[in-house]
């Protein structure tokens, strides 16, 4: 009895893994039928177009796109005047817009007492403001470079959404199977899978939501440096001491003097205590010294 029991779960787990396989294959079905109406594509609508006119196929063309779910990005290269000053400024206008700042660098560079910055910050705002703030962005300096380009994940989505729903459908029939099983092989054997399947719907899940999150929020990354420092470590040729001409010498010997004058008078008065406390002893000894 036990043995039948055994077959009959492992029956039931391939008529099931079967099922689930048919299944996906209908659901990929399904998002190419979903896919091609989102275009605007398929038989009956080319003839109720042309049945209608003009007229009708330009506004189902303008809503096919505006369907679709597009990734936007833009990058811009500026030059700065203030790297603070332009970061500070665009992060404003980006919170201001409903956007915010993803993620941002920065480095300082040194010559000599002279520094400047560099660096990147990616801004994400809400795809209904990525032309307004991009210009914006521009406009913030001098454009050394420039690009936006635009990614079609729709029918990555639509796949996306087909391959949920089979593999829900696949984990919900599990489920009951491991509910009702009693044989410890078939527990086990139903137990993987679930957990297989379980693994692979939270992965898609996340997939699905990161391209959803791209979608609503543009991204957009400036970078940005100051301009470097000029220079002035400039190698002068050293003027002999006849190329001054006659004033600036005899200015500088007068200088000269007047340092000389100077030292002697700060020597002396250092001098001086040592005089008045040694000079007197040692004139004694001499003179005593030549008496005798």
């Amino acid at each position: 009895m036990a043995g039948s029991h055994r077959r009959l779960v492992a029956l039931s787990l391939v008529v099931l893994v079967v099922l689930a396989g048919c299944a996906g294959m209908g659901g990929n079905d399904a998002a190419k039928n979903d896919a091609a109406r989102e275009n605007g594509g398929g038989s009956n609508h080319a003839d109720r177009g042309s049945s209608n006119g003009q007229s009708d196929s330009a506004p189902q063309s303008a809503l096919s796109v505006q369907q679709r779910m597009l990734v936007r990005n833009g990058n811009v290269s500026l030059s700065v005047e203030d790297f603070e000053e332009t970061r500070t400024t665009l992060t404003r206008l980006a919170g201001k817009r409903g956007g915010f700042v993803s993620d941002s660098s920065q480095r300082v560079h040194r010559r000599g007492n002279r520094t400047w910055k560099s660096g990147e910050v990616v801004f994400r705002v809400p795809k209904s403001n990525f032309s307004a703030f991009f210009d914006r962005a521009k406009g913030m300096g001098d454009v050394e470079h420039s690009n936006t380009a635009t990614i079609d994940v729709t029918d990555q989505l639509v796949d996306l959404k087909a391959r949920l729903t089979n593999l829900r459908s696949q984990r919900d029939k599990l489920r009951s199977l491991y509910e009702n099983a009693s044989d410890t092989d078939a527990v086990l054997s139903v137990q993987k899978r679930l957990s297989d399947v379980q693994s692979e719907i939270e992965r898609l899940e996340a997939k699905q939501k990161s391209l959803k999150n791209r979608v609503a929020y543009s991204t957009v990354t400036v970078t940005m440096h100051e301009s470097v420092p000029a220079s002035d470590t400039k190698v002068s040729r050293e003027k002999s001491w006849y190329d001054a001409g006659v004033v600036a010498a005899f200015l500088d010997s007068i200088d000269s003097v007047a340092v000389v004058l100077r030292a002697l008078v700060v020597g002396a008065a250092y001098a001086l205590p040592y005089f008045a406390v040694l000079g007197i002893p040692v004139g004694a000894v001499v003179v005593f010294w030549r008496r005798q």
